[in-house]
């Protein structure tokens, strides 16, 4: 048959004049596209062969890249299954054959360009992106017959008999544009070509021939059963995808089939990146789509709490060029999402029960940014509280929440926290463990910033039938029962009077910054306590650091009756001893640096502390 000439619909030509505009910022992806349909056409050649065992087995199954910088000339081919005439037509003849005017549209808005070839079915046509012309030479399987398909990107396109094809497949040929002159890229230059192909078509199951040697590693691991993979293959793979030295911690394999289907083979490092906390949006996870390469950084399919992450989804439902923007609202996405979730959840809660000194390493490297999805994530807190680890009075192990609860006193009535400073040590002297340590009462010590939020949440983020996370910080959680609060109410009475001059005192020093000053029978000589629903020092000066300003806040300063410091300053604020009001500030400013921050006035405090030292010299 001669050569004939068909012409695009008008909406179609409009689209095809904007591609060879180049609206579009990602040029490489045309490359990708042709891969990606030559990879699909061996599938299609190796099923129908199964189907019917009178066509030619495919022996050499390959695809093919040549670039010829004279002619101007970039070819990919394949010994696929190939086109008729008709599907010449059909396939290569109508774009975008669902929403040419709502591709149109979306192209328009700036924001989209770059994300949405393919979503309308106009991936071929992304190689005017690139080309001035393009060529499809192609066979059927199982036909006789060769047919050409030329067109310009200019509204129509040609359809011939072409010289006879030895085997069936497809070969595509672009006749490119010259190299812009603002620094665009040469896609006749030989290492250009090799980038793209590593970084989309690594992992295509077909080998790539380029410059006649294979270019593809083919090792979609991931795709491969875990009995036939050896830990140094995991290795391997992990090193490659992550550009880690060391040997990942631990790796999580994904099957999911069913409604959706999709594989994955996720790592958790050894050590934390060292951007983790500088770069809180950075993340891990790479999306394939049947093998071909999508985007890294992929957020949609892991929280941010997870992005320690490393690894791959390959998902086998998503269109292939899918945008950023549709990923949120797309459904598969989120089913993926939380089947990858509850894997890592699993895998997790298993090398904590089976392997604690490796999930410890774990934890040491991760566990403040798992702890993150405490507050960010309601639906999973009660799963993500029962795999963190925290620090106890008990003793210098790491405990779990659960271990904790078996440890529990019948009258207990809750689950005792204290939060600070990363130093446990420094918790465990903290004034306010003391009344709780002194009945037996273990406290779990919250040493991470995260910590603070989640004990002032606490009411907000845990379900009905978790245990109440009491913070000992406040002034209304106490582990006397009802007749020892009356006992050491009433023997506080006793000394109320002789401390009457202390609180006229404070009040004269401190103004309303305190909300007050309150004698507790306590050895320690003084903390500070916060009101019901108030915010720790730390976190305010955590607020501060984000540049917030934090509400005002009153908090109340104990001074502990047994304490001979304190009795001493009982003492000379009832013979108005000018000393009592320094030695006031000093117990303040204890009390501040048990929280983790300095005192309001450093150097009035450092003066304070020099005069009573001078004075205590004096007298001696």
């Amino acid at each position: 048959m001669s050569e004939e000439k068909f012409y695009y619909q008008t909406e179609a030509a409009e689209l095809l004049r904007m591609m060879i505009n180049s609206v579009y910022s990602n040029k490489d992806i045309f490359l990708r596209e042709l891969i990606s349909n030559a990879s699909d056409a061996l599938d299609k050649r190796r099923i129908e062969c199964l189907k019917d065992t009178e066509l030619a087995e495919n022996d050499n199954p390959e695809i093919r890249i040549e670039i010829n910088p004279e002619a101007k000339t970039l070819s990919v081919s394949d010994n696929g299954i190939g086109m008729t005439r008709d599907e010449i037509i059909k396939y290569l003849g109508t774009i975008a054959k669902s929403g040419t005017r709502e591709f149109l549209t979306a192209a328009k808005d700036d924001s989209a360009k770059g994300e949405l070839i393919g979503q309308f079915g106009v991936g071929f046509y992304s190689v005017f992106m690139a080309a001035e012309r393009v060529e499809v030479i192609t066979r059927k399987l199982g036909g006789a017959e060769t047919y050409k398909f030329t067109s310009e990107g200019e509204g129509s396109f040609t359809v011939e008999d072409a010289e006879q094809r030895s085997e069936c497949g497809t070969t595509v040929t672009l006749f490119m544009r010259p190299v812009a002159d603002d620094g665009g890229k040469d896609y006749l230059n030989e290492w250009t070509v090799r980038d793209i192909i590593t970084k989309y078509s690594d992992f295509i199951s077909w080998p790539i021939y380029f410059k006649d040697k294979i270019i593809n590693s083919r090792k979609a691991i991931w795709q491969r059963p875990d009995s036939e993979i050896t830990e140094e293959e995991y290795t391997e793979f992990y090193k490659h995808i992550a550009r880690d030295w060391q040997a990942p911690l631990t790796h999580i394999r994904i099957n999911a089939e069913g409604s959706t289907n999709f594989k994955g083979l996720l790592f958790v490092p050894s050590e934390p990146p060292y951007d983790m906390f500088m770069n809180p949006e950075s993340g891990g996870i790479s999306l394939y789509i049947n093998r071909v390469f999508i985007m890294n950084d992929c957020k949609d399919l892991i929280p941010q709490y997870l992005r320690f992450i490393r690894g791959v989804i390959d998902s086998e439902d998503l269109p292939l060029n899918i945008s950023r923007e549709i990923l949120q609202d797309e459904p598969i996405v989120r089913v993926i999402r939380r089947s990858t979730q509850r894997k890592i959840f699993t895998e997790l809660r298993r090398l904590m029960e089976n392997d604690r000194e490796k999930y410890i390493k774990f934890w040491n490297g991760f566990g403040r940014v798992l702890k993150e999805g405490i507050i960010q994530d309601p639906e999973n807190v009660k799963t993500l509280l029962g795999i963190s680890l925290f620090r106890t009075t008990l003793n210098d192990e790491w405990t779990t929440i659960a271990e904790y609860e078996s440890r529990m006193k019948p009258d207990q009535k809750g689950i005792y926290c204290l939060a600070g400073r990363g130093d446990v040590e420094a918790l465990k002297a903290s004034p306010k463990i003391e009344p709780f340590t002194s009945k037996g009462y273990e406290v779990l010590l919250m040493t991470d910033p995260v910590d603070e939020v989640i004990l002032r949440e606490a009411d907000f983020i845990l379900h009905e039938d978790s245990k109440d996370l009491l913070n000992i910080a406040r002034d209304d959680v106490t582990p006397y029962s009802d007749d020892e609060k009356k006992a050491n109410d009433d023997r506080l009475k006793e000394l109320d009077a002789e401390f009457e001059p202390v609180r006229e005192l404070a009040h004269e020093v401190f103004g309303d910054k305190l909300e007050g000053v309150k004698l507790v029978l306590a050895g320690s000589p003084a903390c500070l306590r916060d009101a019901p629903g108030g915010m720790s020092l730390r976190m305010e000066n955590l607020m501060r650091s984000a540049g917030q300003t934090p509400p005002t806040m009153k908090r109340t300063l104990e001074l502990g009756a047994e304490n001979p410091a304190v009795k001493r300053l009982v003492a000379l604020a009832k013979n108005n001893d000018a000393r009592a009001a320094d030695m006031l500030r000093v117990l303040y400013g204890q009390a501040m640096i048990l929280e983790g921050v300095l005192p309001d006035d450093p150097a009035g405090y450092v003066k304070c502390v020099d005069g009573l030292m001078s004075s205590a010299l004096g007298e001696g």
